[in-house]
């Protein structure tokens, strides 16, 4: 039997994107026995520039496998030409726009910039000094003002601990540091001297054996570091410590960073609250 053909997906803006690829990319996910290719087209400005994209778009419909488009469009020039293709449209930006428009009473400004645009000022600084502050305390390179962490992850080596912790920084504006677990934690069933006094703000990450042992594998094939033996034991090590000191954990070989940071968050505001 032949594997279907995958549907070709476009998320089209005049701003970045993003927005219309995490959004058309959260309702993709409902589908997951269909193959999709994904191209996401940013910056559509002006008229000539979505007029040409319409026409790719009308050229892909008569294909194999015609294409769905999401869409977040805010120039209104913009996206009258872009809804005229005669592929699928996801429009998430006409409903809704006008859906706020009629209850607060008065017009948008239909700015492209205010979909990504830098917004609220503090928010934004926020974010950027979170980034700099996870990026120097990546994988325990630094202990300088560890105190000023909202949240610390850790793990044995390579469970996603900085993935999860950019993604934090970036998209939450939340001051992350991460911190490996190692040999002498599992032997001594104690957190690091560096973190033993901050169990309160810790969180861990867990993985299946087999997945750490293919993961290290990659970097360091045939090595005791990546046996399955010895991440079996680290593995074992890191869930007592978390029992030992009420810290909760999250399986990362199972879960997306979105909703992992989801989870870390949760924990965030039910354990303390947030600065």
């Amino acid at each position: 039997m032949n594997a279907p053909l995958p549907v070709p997906v476009y998320f089209l803006s005049d701003s970045t994107g993003i927005s219309a690829e995490s959004m058309g990319n959260a309702l993709l996910l409902q589908f997951p026995s269909i193959p999709f290719e994904r191209h996401r087209i940013p910056f559509l400005r002006t008229v000539a520039e979505a007029e040409e994209v319409r026409e790719r778009l009308d050229v892909a419909v008569d294909g194999a496998t015609p294409p769905i488009v999401f869409l977040t469009a805010v120039d209104e020039a913009v996206r009258e030409v872009l809804l005229r293709t005669r592929a699928t449209v996801v429009d998430f930006v006409s409903g809704p726009l006008a859906q706020l428009e009629a209850q607060l009473g008065v017009s948008g400004d239909h700015a492209p910039a205010r979909l990504h645009g830098v917004g609220d000022m503090s928010r934004y600084n926020r974010r950027m000094q979170a980034v700099e502050f996870t990026v120097e305390h990546d994988d325990g390179q630094s202990v300088r003002a560890l105190e000023k962490a909202d949240v610390i992850l850790i793990a044995p080596s390579r469970c996603g601990k900085t993935p999860t912790s950019m993604y934090l920084a970036l998209l939450h504006g939340l001051f992350v540091a991460n911190y490996p677990l190692v040999d002498e934690d599992f032997e001594d069933d104690r957190l690091p001297g560096a973190i033993a006094d901050l169990a309160d703000r810790c969180f861990g990450l867990e993985t299946s054996a087999q997945r750490l042992s293919e993961v290290r594998g990659e970097r360091r094939g045939n090595s005791r570091y990546a046996s399955l033996e010895q991440t079996r034991w680290e593995l074992e090590g890191a869930r007592r410590l978390y029992r030992r000191y009420a810290i909760p954990s999250v399986d990362s070989s199972a879960t997306s960073v979105e909703e992992m940071s989801t989870r870390i968050l949760q924990s965030l505001t039910a354990r303390r609250p947030r600065r």
